[in-house]
């Protein structure tokens, strides 16, 4: 089947909204800003009438959460729209909102919302999220679409192991199809790739299984037929990509059950473009993982040709990961947390020498 056509864009702007971390101090790379400067150069904050200086309303700060979330901000080269994609929602009905409104994230002009896959820690801010996007004075004409997977489970859990045979909890469930629609917004229902937001972004479809050491999360359960059964693979799960002018591509993987190395390989697969930018939860925090993040590292930083010019571990990627990803790629591991914003502009004189990924 024909991969979908996804365009080059020229300028990418990214907003983290909902993360595990809060990072406000650690040297970052040009074109990655820190929440704190944002607020007192863009947000207005009061001024303290003895002092003269602004004051930093902590309440009017980011909170941290167990889940993620990221605003993908594109422009299309063919029609110079910018187009605003919410990448996941987050796990609950606060803490979105409140880094939306902490950020002054204009709401009501997100187009779409990809959720990567049907577990709550991604999904739970969505119908909160859909709520305060309707709940502007004037109403909105167009409604925002919602892009998931066909295949929503009825529940999913978490069984510890060593034998994984005994539920300990059930996550949350996900939104229903019908909430969502009773939400203002329109169902797209997508298990095979497409690209949207003016064909800027890319959406995957089922993510090949490769690797030997990525064997899915252990301990997944699904509800099914009357009884929980193992599910450690979530083959719902998808991935999102941006192409850059001259820098190549930027993989969002929200939390990698498929693994982050079948993720890059399906990628460059896809599209024979150099990775620029790995973001998202490398799902490797557990002590049943730590096995896979010598072969993932070695994968990132030796095997894959050339290496990310910047991995962002996220979620639920675990200090240990993070320490060696550091280890491994110096100042190309970057300690990103919510309220973060990452500006990158292409550069279309170097486009042309840019050469494919291998492995």
């Amino acid at each position: 089947m024909p991969q979908p056509r996804l365009s080059k864009v020229n300028k990418l702007t990214i907003t983290f909204l909902v993360d595990n971390s809060i990072e406000w101090f650690t040297k970052l790379p040009p074109g990655f800003t820190h929440e704190l400067p944002q607020h007192l150069r863009y947000h207005s904050p009061e001024v303290d009438k003895i002092t003269g200086v602004p004051v930093l309303d902590f309440n009017r700060f980011c909170c941290g959460a167990h889940g993620f979330s990221a605003l993908i901000n594109t422009e299309s080269p063919e029609t110079g729209k910018n187009h605003l994609t919410l990448f996941d929602t987050g796990p609950d009905s606060t803490s979105l909102i409140r880094n939306v409104s902490a950020m002054q994230v204009p709401a009501d002009q997100v187009e779409r919302i990809i959720i990567s896959h049907w577990h709550s820690d991604h999904s739970g801010g969505l119908l909160s999220f859909l709520e305060h996007r309707n709940s502007g004075p004037v109403p909105i004409q167009t409604p925002c679409v919602v892009d998931v997977h066909p295949d929503r489970p009825l529940a999913r859990g978490i069984a510890r192991g060593p034998k994984y045979d005994k539920v300990i909890g059930a996550l949350p469930p996900d939104p229903t199809f019908d909430l969502i629609e009773e939400a203002g917004a329109l169902v797209e229902t997508h298990a095979e790739a497409h690209v949207v937001a003016g064909n800027t972004v890319y959406v995957s479809g089922e993510i090949p299984r490769i690797t030997p050491f990525e064997q899915g999360i252990l301990g997944g359960m699904r509800w099914k037929e009357g009884k929980w059964t193992a599910e450690p693979h979530i083959m719902d799960e998808r991935y999102a990509a941006i192409d850059i002018v001259g820098k190549g591509l930027v993989i969002f993987s929200a939390c990698s059950h498929a693994g982050i190395v079948n993720v890059v390989k399906h990628a460059v697969d896809t599209f024979s473009r150099p990775i620029y930018m790995v973001i998202g939860g490398l799902h490797l925090a557990t002590p049943d993982l730590v096995p896979r993040i010598e072969p993932t590292v070695h994968f990132l930083s030796k095997q894959l040709k050339p290496s990310p010019t910047y991995i962002l571990p996220m979620h639920c990627s675990g200090f240990q990961s993070k320490v060696a990803l550091e280890t491994a790629m110096g100042e190309g591991c970057i300690p990103a947390g919510v309220g973060v914003t990452i500006e990158v502009i292409g550069d279309k004189e170097h486009d042309a020498c840019l050469l494919a990924s291998s492995y």
